[in-house]
C-alpha cells in the first residue's frame, strides 16, 4: 500500500510544481518519488501483507511492480526536451505517467476483482489522455480515439464476465472464488463459464492479443513515441501480470475448461503478430506488430499451469520491457534526428554512433532470443514449461513463428551495421547514455546469470 501512496503523492506534488513552472524540478523530483516506491517494494519483501481485504503485497506483486517502477523511472530518464518539444505544460505528462503506474501497481496487486476494475480503469484513463496530448496532431487524435472506443468496449466485456462470476460465487474476493471451484466441482453455475470466457476476452484486449489486437500497431504509431515505449513495455507486464494472477489461481480448478480458448487465441497471436511485422516498412510499426507476438509466447505460461509460471512470467516480461526500452530509446533519438522512423533511417547508424547502434542491436538479438540475452532465457523457460507436459506441436509452431522472428529483427541489425546511411553525426544525450547501459546490462545479466530472477517468487 506504502507503494501505491508514495507513487499517488508523487503525482499531485509533480502537478502543484507544474502549475508554479517549476518544470526543472519535475524530472528529480519524480526520480526521487519512484525510488521511495521502489524503496518500499524492497522493504515488503516477504511481508504478504493484505490491505482491507482488496490487496494483497506478496511476493508475486511486489516483482511485478518492482519491474513495473524500474521500466517507468528509466523511461522518465528519456524525457530529456522530449516533452518540452511537444507542450510548455510538460507537467501533466510526468503526472498522467504516475497516475497510469500508481493502477498498474493495483492491477498487480489485487485480491478483489473490484480492485482489478479500478487499477485498469486508472490506468487506461491516463493511458488515454496520454495516446492524444499532442491536440494539433491528427494521428495522435486517432489513436486517442481508437484508443478509447476499442478500450471502453473490453471493458464492457471485462464487467460483464465479472458481473457473472459474481452471480455464480457471491464474491468478488480470489480466494473465495477459487474455494467456490473447487467445494462445487461437479454443480458449477451454468452461468460462471461465459463469466470466465469474457473476462478472458476483456484481458486479451487489454494485453494486444490477437484477434483482439486490432488497436495496438494504430495507436502504437499515432501516440508520442515515449508514451509508445510506457503502453508497449510496462503496461504491457502489468497487464499480464493481472491476467495470470487471475487465471493462474482462482480460475486454476477450470483449467481444462478455459485452456483450449486461449490457446486458439495463442496460436492466432504468434501467427498473426510474427507475419505482419514481416512486412512491415516502419521502424515502430513493426515494434507495434512484434509487441503483439511476445504476447503470444507471455500466454505460454498460461497453457500448462505449473509453480513456474509465475517466474516465467516475470523473466520474459523483464526482458520485454529493457530490450523494448533500448529499442524505444534509440527511435526517439534517430527520429528526432532524420524526422522518419522508417527502417533506412537507421542505414549507417554504426558508424554515426556505436554505442546507440550496439545498444539496439543487443535489443533486437534479445527480442529475437538469442542465446546469452535475456530474451532467449525468458523463450527457453517458456518452452520448457510446455513441453513439459509433452505438447511439443505447439512448442514447434512457436519456434517456426519465432524463425519468422528472426527476419525482422536482423532487418534492423543489417541497415544499422551493413548499409551505408547519410554522414551525419548522432549524439547521445548523458540520460540517454544512462538507460542503454543501464537496459543492456539487464538484457546481458539476465541472459548470462539468469539465476538472478530465477525462483524469485
Amino acid at each position: 500500500m506504502n507503494i501505491i501512496i508514495t507513487i499517488s503523492i508523487t503525482a499531485f506534488i509533480v502537478l502543484y510544481a507544474g502549475l508554479f513552472k517549476a518544470n526543472r524540478a519535475l524530472l528529480p523530483l519524480t526520480v526521487v518519488g519512484l525510488l521511495t516506491a521502489l524503496g518500499f517494494t524492497f522493504c515488503a519483501w516477504n511481508g504478504n501483507a493484505v490491505h482491507f481485504g482488496m490487496m494483497q503485497t506478496d511476493n508475486f506483486a511486489l516483482a511485478f511492480s518492482g519491474v513495473c517502477i524500474v521500466g517507468t523511472l528509466l523511461i522518465f530518464l528519456l524525457t530529456q526536451n522530449y516533452f518540452a518539444a511537444k507542450s510548455s505544460n510538460i507537467a501533466e505528462y510526468y503526472t498522467l505517467i504516475l497516475f497510469a503506474l500508481a493502477g498498474m501497481i493495483m492491477m498487480v496487486s489485487y485480491k478483489n476483482m473490484a480492485m482489478l476494475f479500478v487499477g485498469l480503469e486508472i490506468m487506461s484513463v491516463s493511458l488515454y489522455i496520454l495516446a492524444g496530448i499532442r491536440k494539433q496532431d491528427f494521428a495522435s487524435n486517432e489513436a486517442s480515439l481508437k484508443y478509447f472506443l476499442m478500450g471502453a468496449f473490453s471493458t464492457g466485456f471485462l464487467l460483464f464476465g465479472i458481473t457473472l462470476i459474481y452471480g455464480a460465487t457471491g464474491s468478488f474476493d480470489l480466494d473465495k472464488i477459487q474455494a467456490y471451484l473447487v467445494d462445487n466441482s461437479k454443480s458449477i453455475s451454468p452461468i460462471f463459464y461465459p463469466g470466465v470466457i469474457l473476462m478472458m476476452i476483456g484481458l486479451c484486449f487489454k494485453v494486444g492479443a490477437a484477434p483482439f489486437h486490432f488497436w495496438t500497431p494504430d495507436v502504437y504509431e499515432g501516440s508520442p513515441s515515449l508514451i509508445t515505449t510506457f503502453m508497449s513495455t510496462v503496461v504491457k507486464t502489468a497487464g499480464f501480470a493481472a491476467f495470470l494472477r487471475l487465471f493462474a489461481s482462482s480460475f486454476a480448478p477450470l483449467h481444462d475448461f478455459w485452456v483450449v480458448p486461449l490457446t486458439v487465441i495463442v496460436c492466432l497471436t504468434l501467427f498473426i503478430g510474427n507475419v505482419t511485422a514481416l512486412f512491415q516498412k516502419n521502424f515502430k510499426r513493426m515494434l507495434a506488430y512484434s509487441s503483439i507476438s511476445h504476447a503470444g509466447y507471455l500466454l505460454f505460461s498460461l497453457i500448462v499451469l505449473s509453480k513456474n509460471s509465475e517466474n516465467n512470467v516475470l523473466v520474459y516480461a523483464a526482458a520485454y520491457t529493457f530490450a523494448s526500452i533500448i529499442a524505444f530509446a534509440v527511435l526517439i533519438l534517430v527520429k528526432q534526428k532524420t524526422g522518419s522512423d522508417s527502417f533506412e533511417s537507421f542505414n549507417g547508424l554504426g558508424k554515426k554512433n556505436p554505442l546507440v547502434a550496439l545498444s539496439l542491436t543487443v535489443a533486437m538479438l534479445s527480442l529475437a532470443g538469442i542465446p546469452l540475452t535475456a530474451g532467449f532465457i525468458g523463450k527457453y523457460l517458456m518452452f520448457l514449461n510446455v513441453m513439459g507436459e509433452y505438447k511439443t506441436l505447439l512448442v514447434a509452431f512457436a519456434i517456426l513463428n519465432a524463425l519468422v522472428g528472426f527476419y525482422y529483427y536482423f532487418k534492423v541489425i543489417v541497415a544499422v551495421w551493413f548499409k551505408d546511411g547519410a554522414e551525419t553525426e548522432l549524439s547521445t544525450p548523458g540520460q540517454y547514455k544512462v538507460v542503454l547501459l543501464v537496459s543492456v546490462a539487464i538484457t546481458l545479466i539476465l541472459g548470462i546469470y539468469p539465476a538472478i530472477i530465477l525462483n524469485l517468487i
